[in-house]
C-alpha cells in the first residue's frame, strides 16, 4: 500500500467506474516497476 500511495494519495475520477480504471492503471503500473527490478537466472552448462 505504500508504494501505491507513492503514485498519488487520491484519486482524480468522481465516477466509481473510473475510479477502478485508475486503480488498475496504477497498479499496472507497479507491477511494470517489479518486473524490472527482478532478476533473470539462466542455467549455465
Amino acid at each position: 500500500m505504500y508504494c501505491l500511495n507513492l503514485l498519488g494519495q487520491r484519486l482524480m475520477a468522481r465516477d466509481f467506474d473510473r475510479q477502478v480504471a485508475e486503480l488498475q492503471i496504477r497498479i499496472a503500473v507497479l507491477n511494470g516497476y517489479t518486473d524490472l527490478g527482478i532478476s533473470v537466472t539462466e542455467v549455465v552448462g
